[in-house]
């Protein structure tokens, strides 16, 4: 009766009052403008995390997240619409001693006019795609944040889109290993929007394809996966100590499109209702998951159906059922330093034996652009 109780209190709060919390302090888009043109500029990112999962479950392992990453970039504006970068990324975890976790080079092309921008080479992705939780893991910022590929960015007044697609795993002729593509969308319609209210419909997609034509794995199946979510978001902005209060729901599907099925479930679904309120004092929010043989691509491993614990991979449960609490404290500490702390407990309502789990966050964020030096014509 508590679990009935309490799945119908979050639905009626769901459809009375942007679940993903506020990500923006994390962002660090580059673009071209007539003022920069003939200009070379330094990019510096710099992202401090700490991220600690106390979970002890069958569907996502515990464990902590702790270092520092670096991304800094030579930017030239080669005219008032194209910006060329390139630089690195680097990443280090603390505690590991074998110096640099990981290191990738960054280069880009950005093409930017009116509303539009095109970018070609390492994206604008990750968290930054604006996917709800159960389709992208927001931890993909910390430990899978380069995507390289191409990405076409649409923002007006009352549509927005990212469309992309990303070249994960290439091969060459011959090679041991099948060449991975990923690659979706996210797009937001809005429907009413004034000084206090704002009504938007917004759209997900994802698809994963592995397989190739030149490897030597042909006894591997060749997989096709597809997630997608679609609802309506709701906001009104309130004052100064209350700033605002919105819901984000959402339906979320899974497909195996797969020529040979060799996973647990080939298709599924789930239900995302969030509630929030951003304050003077931190943003407060609930999200409620129900799955139903869901599988996720890239989404956190919670909300499946179909565990990839280290000690329980391949455990299965039809129906997941989570809710979780959050919040955020956010804060630009000085000019081009933000930081940004979480608190996220929840309660699996379909095993009772898991009580109370949690992770929390503290991210350090450092970004400017230096100007160098003007190309002389």
């Amino acid at each position: 009766m508590r679990k009935q109780l309490l799945t119908v209190l979050l639905a009626l709060l769901a459809l009375s009052v942007q679940a993903q919390l506020n990500n923006s302090y994390l962002y660090h888009p580059i673009r071209p403008a007539d003022s920069l043109t003939n200009e070379i500029h330094l990019n510096f990112y710099n992202f401090n995390y700490v991220r600690n999962y106390e979970y002890s479950n069958n569907f996502h392992d515990g464990y902590t997240l702790y270092g520092t990453q670096l991304e800094p970039q030579l930017v030239y504006y080669a005219h008032p619409n194209l910006a060329i970068t390139a630089g690195a990324y680097l990443r280090k975890d603390f505690g590991n001693e074998r110096g640099l976790y990981d290191a990738k080079p960054l280069f880009n092309l950005k093409y930017s006019k009116n509303n539009l921008t095109l970018v070609f080479g390492s994206l604008e992705g990750n968290i930054q795609h604006q996917y709800i939780e159960p389709l992208y893991n927001f931890e993909r910022k910390i430990t899978t944040p380069i995507e390289y590929g191409t990405q076409l960015l649409l923002n007006k007044d009352k549509f927005r889109l990212d469309t992309w697609i990303a070249w994960q795993k290439m091969i060459y002729t011959g090679e041991a290993a099948k060449e991975e593509i990923v690659g979706g969308f996210t797009s937001d319609v809005t429907l009413l929007k004034n000084d206090d209210w704002k009504l938007s419909i917004p759209a997900q997609m994802l698809v994963y394809h592995q397989g190739g034509q030149i490897d030597v794995l042909k006894e591997i199946p060749i997989s096709t996966l597809f997630n997608g979510a679609a609802g309506f978001s709701l906001s009104k902005s309130i004052g100064y100590r209350i700033k605002q209060i919105y819901t984000n729901n959402y339906i979320a599907a899974y497909k195996d499109f797969s020529p040979t099925k060799v996973r647990a479930y080939q298709g599924g679904f789930g239900l995302w209702l969030n509630a929030g309120i951003d304050t003077y004092f931190g943003n407060f929010s609930t999200s409620y998951w129900q799955g139903n043989k869901f599988i996720t691509i890239k989404g956190m491993p919670l909300y499946q159906s179909v565990s990839d614990n280290l000690y329980e991979k391949g455990y299965t449960e039809n129906k997941r059922q989570i809710l979780t609490f959050r919040y955020q404290y956010l804060k630009e500490l000085l000019p081009n330093l933000y930081l940004d702390v979480r608190f996220e407990p929840h309660f699996d309502l379909a095993n009772s034996s898991s009580n109370l789990q949690f992770n929390h966050s503290f991210f350090l964020t450092y970004k400017q652009n230096f100007k160098l030096f003007k190309v002389k014509n």
